[in-house]
């Protein structure tokens, strides 16, 4: 899903308006999320990520909350959720690429104190655990990793999990209800599905 070399102007999803780096904040701006103009996967503007700004958004204050964003890119998930409160997030991407963006546009919107970046799997944080978790990635990658994420959400966590394309949808559902999630939301695109789902407590 990369996107290496994309350049745009600034919009607005949900609460957020989406800034390139450089550009004054517009007129009305809701809460800024600054992004390099050149990078890895992930301006918003994509309709998985868009998605899963708006579900984030929905959640509301995440005071107190620890947070995965598995498959960075960019880091504005991990932004957009330190925005809204979180007191920990941990951004992992396995591309190289990827995480460098990622580690500029946390520096870019100073929030280094609350997100670490990682590059690699994750395994690299084998055993942490979290109140949300973040996972914009391939769907054969949701199918590989669904048991991982889920004993990685604590109970009652919530995982928002995208860049389902809408052939895969009913196939990831069922790997992760199999897993014992429970399906809260989905929002339907017009290529991709994205889930909104709660592990019990």
């Amino acid at each position: 899903m990369s996107n290496y070399g994309r350049i745009f102007k600034s919009f607005t999803i949900g609460p957020f308006t989406i800034i390139p780096e450089g550009d004054p904040l517009p007129a009305g701006c809701g809460t800024p999320i600054i992004l390099g103009r050149k990078g890895a996967f992930g301006s918003g503007e994509h309709e998985t990520t868009a998605a899963c700004l708006e579900f984030l958004a929905g959640l509301g204050d995440l005071a107190q909350t620890s947070v995965l964003d598995l498959g960075s890119g960019t880091g504005i998930l991990a932004i957009a959720a330190a925005r809204l409160g979180a007191a920990a997030v941990t951004a992992i991407d396995i591309d190289w690429k990827a995480a460098v963006s990622g580690v500029e546009n946390v520096l870019l919107n100073h929030t280094q104190t609350r997100i670490a970046t990682v590059c690699g799997e994750l395994s690299c944080i084998a055993g942490a655990t979290f109140d949300l978790i973040l996972a914009n990635i391939y769907a054969d990658i949701h199918l590989l990793l669904a048991g991982e994420m889920t004993a990685m959400t604590r109970p009652g966590g919530t995982l928002i999990l995208s860049g389902i394309p809408l052939q895969d949808k009913f196939d990831v559902q069922r790997r992760f209800l199999n897993e014992g999630c429970e399906l809260v939301d989905s929002r339907i695109g017009e290529e991709f599905v994205t889930y909104l789902m709660h592990k019990p407590a």
